[in-house]
């Protein structure tokens, strides 16, 4: 497992190269990962509208700005993306936002579609699911994950799939409309709940 950690972290780009990429690869029509539609353009591109747009009006709680800065040991937040995945686009401007509170915290993102290696360590009920966010300590051990979306959504998810079977398009339509109301805040109680119980092993 750590050898295809560390293969990876030389694949990894910041957040803001990663913004680029999809910008770059929008303006020839493309998205990224290998396979290419006029579907997958078009998620690109709606998502690096809502990307710019969380950028601007996420808003960090105190509670979460206070937990994060309590991590004081340095560790990088290593995130499996792909531009056209409308949960990665909801969810990395929080993670991005959280990570710039604390300087001992080195966030890198590494597209799924080119590292499969890793994407395959951290599978979430047997299916590449993305946004993933692996937390690794300086000698490249696991310190928790998370993904691919907040626990409040992931239980929308399983409840409709329950009921319906699989999530269709009316499904997808309601969980962006709940991750526009919801602002970030279910993101960054997660992120609060694994710092505490981290700290508390710790302590």
């Amino acid at each position: 497992m750590k050898e295809i950690i560390k293969k990876s972290l030389k694949n990894t780009i910041t957040y803001q190269e990663y913004k680029d990429l999809v910008k770059n690869l929008l303006a020839e029509n493309k998205s990224t990962g290998p396979n290419q539609s006029e579907a997958l353009t078009n998620y690109s591109m709606l998502n690096d509208r809502r990307m710019k747009r969380l950028d601007k009006t996420i808003k960090i709680s105190e509670q979460t700005e206070e937990e994060i800065k309590k991590l004081n040991e340095p560790q990088t937040w290593l995130v499996l993306t792909e531009g056209w995945c409308g949960d990665a686009a909801q969810n990395l401007p929080v993670i991005h936002k959280m990570a710039e509170l604390n300087k001992n915290i080195n966030l890198k993102l590494v597209l799924r579609d080119e590292n499969l290696e890793l994407m395959d360590l951290f599978l979430t009920n047997g299916g590449r699911s993305i946004p993933k966010l692996v937390a690794l300590d300086n000698n490249n051990n696991v310190l928790n994950t998370w993904g691919p979306r907040p626990t409040v959504a992931t239980k929308m998810v399983a409840d409709y799939k329950a009921e319906h079977g699989a999530l269709d398009p009316q499904f997808k339509q309601g969980l962006q409309v709940w991750y526009n109301k919801d602002k970030g805040k279910s993101t960054q109680d997660d992120f609060v709940k694994i710092i505490q119980a981290s700290t508390l092993k710790e302590a």
